[in-house]
């Protein structure tokens, strides 16, 4: 008998990158965990960011996103290392631009894996690195007046 290392279903998928977007347009927790579905995965991961009322002590108002051309390729980049440092059956990454206003979803990403652990390791190396290396910036204006620029 196989030991169940030896399944497929235990081993990272062909092509597990099955959503990379840059939207000026709402975002979709159903989209994504739609996406990152596979009947081989014990896991799915799911972060959602969305805009807070706060940031630094001070009130936001509402923020706007903007990205540099290259954005979606930089997330693609980040995905395949991240697929290729852990067994994801899928992943998922799909990341918001233009102006947003509080409680909107600024980003949204899944991973699925064969099990729980691998899938949070995955989602959060994943989403951490998305947000550390793809050039998107956050434009976040206060209630006071004042503003300021934040990102990658």
């Amino acid at each position: 008998m196989a030991s169940t290392h030896d399944h497929p279903g235990e081993q990272a998928a062909q092509d597990p990158i099955k959503l990379i977007a840059i939207r000026d347009t709402p975002l979709s927790v159903d989209e994504i965990l739609q996406a990152v579905g596979d009947d081989a995965a014990g896991g799915t991961a799911l972060f959602v960011g969305t805009v807070r009322n706060h940031d630094g002590g001070a009130d936001v108002d509402e923020l706007g996103y903007s990205c540099h051309p290259s954005a979606e390729d930089e997330m693609r980049r980040i995905a395949e290392k991240v697929a290729a440092d852990h067994p994801v059956r899928a992943l998922a990454a799909v990341h918001r631009v233009g102006d947003l206003r509080v409680g909107d979803l600024a980003v949204v990403v899944g991973v699925s894996c064969p099990h729980r652990g691998e899938a949070f390791e995955a989602c959060r190396k994943l989403i951490d690195d998305l947000k550390h290396e793809v050039p998107i910036w956050k434009h976040q204006r206060f209630s006071d007046g004042t503003e300021e620029w934040v990102g990658a």
